[in-house]
């Protein structure tokens, strides 16, 4: 059966190496919590997918999704290994909170050899914008 993933802003990061700067200080134990208003009603396809991060209008990086957990507070923990994968990039709009994502559409993991992943944030949205990425 296909995985189903999720979407989310890096808020506040320029670049790959902010994120993965964000999640070696939050991490412990080897996860990291992710906190949201709402468990996603599709969670339990969720586990096992991955959680896609977009930094400048792309999708870079992923994590896996391990599990769900509520929180004191109402709100909802997505608990994700520690470990940032990146992808190949992905030109993918910026939007709130999180977005399903299937497994069809989602990018690879693998290094295509293209090079997209370093090139700088605005000269990788400009190329998009012409339909050249």
């Amino acid at each position: 059966m296909p995985n189903l993933h999720l979407t989310k802003v890096a808020f506040a990061c320029r670049d790959v190496d902010a994120l993965r700067q964000r999640i070696s200080r939050r991490a412990s134990d080897g996860e990291l919590r992710v906190a949201t208003r709402m468990r996603p009603k599709r969670a339990a396809e969720l586990i096992g997918g991955y959680l896609y991060w977009i930094v400048k209008h792309r999708l870079i990086a992923r994590q896996e999704i391990l599990r769900f957990e509520d929180r004191q507070d109402g709100r909802i923990d997505i608990v994700c290994s520690a470990e940032l994968l990146a992808v190949t990039p992905r030109h993918c709009r910026a939007h709130q909170g999180w977005r399903y994502l299937e497994d069809d559409d989602a990018p690879s993991a693998d290094d295509d050899g293209s090079g997209l992943g370093q090139l700088p944030p605005q000269l990788y949205g400009r190329l998009a914008a012409l339909a050249l990425v």
